[in-house]
């Protein structure tokens, strides 16, 4: 059974996300999101922790296809529990190049932040 409660650590990355801006926020060819998707395994000793990734599709979408296995990421396969669309909300849509370059900061930034676990990122 998962816990409903978030990770007490929550609060800070969602500190850390809004310090990111997206200078191509809403430009011409903006069609990229970042995301980020709550991971939550009962066996590890940090059992939360966060992934991030970028996408052209609709992140809720996306989600979808993590968890049923296409091209997806183990940890999102077997750990996801739901997205977290407010970390990012500030920053979609924008150009793929800066996704790819915020989906690499969000995550350092959330590991410098102490969140226990995070994957993605690359």
């Amino acid at each position: 059974m998962i816990q409903t409660a978030d990770p007490e650590w929550l609060e800070k990355a969602g500190r850390v996300a809004r310090r990111y801006k997206a200078t191509t926020r809403g430009a011409r060819g903006a069609g990229h999101s970042v995301y980020v998707i709550l991971l939550h395994d009962r066996r590890r000793l940090g059992r939360w922790g966060l992934y991030v990734g970028q996408t052209s599709r609709d992140p809720d979408w996306r989600f979808d296809q993590h968890k049923s296995g296409y091209k997806a990421s183990g940890a999102v396969r077997r750990f996801g529990v739901r997205l977290l669309p407010d970390l990012v909300a500030h920053l979609n849509p924008m150009r793929a190049w800066e996704a790819l370059e915020l989906e690499r900061a969000l995550a350092e930034g959330f590991l410098a932040a102490d969140v226990p676990w995070v994957e993605g990122g690359h």
